[in-house]
């Protein structure tokens, strides 16, 4: 399973230049619908090259045996090695280049 997919289905206004954006998540051959909550877009920055940059910044919380992740093993001390929740971090830049 070396691809995750996300396939966003709506947006939602959350605040001022926030939003939620909700999406079907396919992870390890399992999909699920989930809400990425999304900073952005940021305010167009110019290089020193002509071109105009704007970034986003979208998190979410999934549980990973949601998605069939179930392995784990049981450390010396007790502890798991691996946590059930796994936070999700994208950021995105787009650059639209000098004309």
């Amino acid at each position: 399973y070396p691809t995750i997919v996300f396939k966003s289905k709506k947006i939602e206004p959350n605040g001022e230049g926030k939003w939620k954006l909700i999406g079907d998540l396919t992870l390890h051959g399992v999909t699920k619908e989930v809400t990425l909550d999304v900073e952005g877009p940021s305010k167009q920055v110019k290089d020193p090259r002509g071109n105009i940059h704007i970034g986003a910044v979208a998190t979410t919380t999934i549980n990973r045996k949601d998605f069939g992740l179930v392995w784990n093993r049981t450390m010396d001390t007790g502890g798991l090695m691996v946590g059930e929740e796994v936070s999700i971090t994208i950021d995105v830049e787009v650059v639209k280049k000098a004309g």
